[in-house]
């Protein structure tokens, strides 16, 4: 008898926008899912890269370049191709990434990562560069989205360290999303997958434009405290929440909660 996989006859939202999708669609498939993927967000080009080229070319002038995510990354492959720069001029600077996803996208490079925190978030990113930094008159460059958290930049700078932010991109609701998240909730879903603060409120968004409401009994996983604090700002309860903030702990978390269920 063929054994029934975990997630058999579930349907299961995603939420990440569509070139971050396919990983955890495949593995969420796997163990037996019907995904409906949505995006509540698009990755997008920022009003200006003057702050990014600047700041590429002013590169040698840093100590540590702070990355926050994959999508900063392929934004600074595609400025140096633009500014004619070869990627071996980051590589007096020492960089800093708030988790494997981002270390993965930097090696990628060709570059070698000095710093990735225990958790994949600001706090524990700012509790690993601090020693580093404080009282040492480094300057620090953050490449990040157009709307972030600021708790990173200003814990260091309240600790005196000189630090420079530069917008590689910004993150808006796709319209198509809209009636395709009427369409799945007509239908109904068994869980809702989260990877960021952002991808919460702009499902909140999304709801409310498409003027539909979230079922109670669907599950709401998180992939970390974050994103499980932005659902609670929401008045959402996460099911469950990743152990680690990465595709495979969602994914766990996602298994852990219906078999607790």
């Amino acid at each position: 008898m063929k054994q029934q996989r975990p997630l058999e006859g579930r349907r299961i939202l995603i939420t990440r926008p569509r070139e971050q999708s396919s990983k955890l669609q495949t593995a969420l498939e796997l163990l037996g899912a019907d995904v409906v993927a949505i995006p509540t967000i698009e990755i997008v080009p920022p009003d200006s890269y003057e702050s990014l080229d600047t700041a590429l070319a002013d590169i040698a002038c840093y100590d540590w370049l702070v990355l926050t995510s994959a999508n900063a990354v392929d934004a600074i492959a595609r400025r140096l191709d633009v500014l004619s720069m070869p990627v071996e001029a980051l590589v007096a600077v020492q960089i800093a990434a708030i988790g494997n996803a981002t270390a993965d996208a930097v090696n990628g490079l060709g570059l070698q990562v000095e710093l990735i925190p225990p958790r994949a978030v600001a706090e524990s990113l700012l509790d690993a560069l601090l020693p580093l930094v404080k009282g040492k008159n480094k300057r620090v460059l953050i490449i990040r989205a157009k709307v972030a958290r600021d708790l990173l930049p200003d814990g260091l700078r309240a600790a005196g360290v000189s630090v420079s932010i530069a917008e590689a991109y910004q993150t808006i609701i796709p319209v198509q999303s809209v009636e395709d998240l009427r369409d799945a909730l007509r239908a109904g879903v068994d869980a809702i997958t989260f990877t960021s603060a952002s991808s919460v409120q702009n499902l909140g968004a999304l709801i409310e434009k498409a003027e539909v409401s979230l079922p109670t009994l669907t599950k709401k996983i998180s992939i970390g405290p974050i994103t499980t604090q932005a659902l609670k700002e929401q008045s959402w309860h996460a099911d469950a929440e990743a152990e680690n903030a990465s595709v495979d702990g969602l994914v766990a978390a996602v298994v852990r909660s219906f078999l607790n269920s």
